[in-house]
């Protein structure tokens, strides 16, 4: 069985190291992380992931300018993009943020892996 490919942009270096070796213990996916938003979209590129996951509020540059470079590259533009945020929680939107869906910060292990099913139609 092929290993779904997760990317993971987000300035904590803590969350995004405990939830790739917490979704990588699955043996499910393959995970790449990220924690400088001005490196992320060369290193999706260069990752080709399945689906990404993606702060917002980040030093030097902001969730929604990464998701807009890849939303504008030909070779990304079809990979679904979900916000991690703890700037909005479900009870304040129930919606997504700037047309992409999101998670709210705390987010569980099991809601991450509830969204790559959605998303990935497994």
């Amino acid at each position: 069985m092929k290993k779904q490919r997760i990317f993971i942009v987000d300035d904590e270096a803590g969350f995004t190291r405990l939830l790739k070796l917490t979704l990588e213990k699955t043996g499910n996916f393959q995970v790449q992380e990220e924690n400088d938003g001005t490196n992320a979209w060369l290193e999706a590129r260069a990752f080709k992931p399945d689906i990404i996951f993606l702060d917002i509020v980040m030093p030097k540059i902001d969730g929604g300018d990464v998701a807009q470079q890849i939303r504008s590259d030909p070779m990304l533009a079809h990979v679904p993009i979900i916000f991690l945020t703890a700037i909005v929680s479900r009870t304040e939107t129930k919606h997504d943020i700037g047309g992409f869906p999101f998670l709210a910060k705390p987010v569980s292990l099991e809601a991450i892996k509830q969204c790559i099913a959605e998303h990935l139609g497994e």
